[in-house]
């Protein structure tokens, strides 16, 4: 997450319906900004102003082709934001185990 410092900050770049649209189509298969902007309802320049947010975020890379640029996920990335929500999800299980271990237990 390059210039973003945080996965909070990195959710909330997803929390955009467009931008999350972008991430979801770039993780079937790497894209050029025209083919995306095809099945969206916004222009190409704002296409590539949302895949600029994120890039900045470290969720997708470029590479040029001939003239065109194809944007895709970033492995590394992805791996960040997954650590992230697996933490949560390990602290959620925690906090489940030790507030059912302190219930009173019921007598049959």
């Amino acid at each position: 997450m390059q210039a973003y410092q945080s996965a909070g900050a990195v959710l909330e770049v997803l929390g955009d319906p467009t931008r999350r649209e972008i991430f979801e189509l770039l993780g079937q298969r790497p894209r050029a900004v025209g083919e995306l902007a095809t099945g969206l309802p916004v222009s190409r320049p704002a296409v590539s102003q949302h895949l600029k947010v994120l890039k900045e975020a470290g969720l997708v890379i470029s590479r040029a082709n001939g003239t065109r640029r194809i944007y895709q996920l970033d492995p590394d990335g992805l791996a960040r934001l997954r650590a992230y929500l697996d933490r949560m999800w390990t602290d959620a299980l925690d906090a489940f185990k030790e507030a059912a271990e302190a219930a009173p237990k019921e007598q049959s």
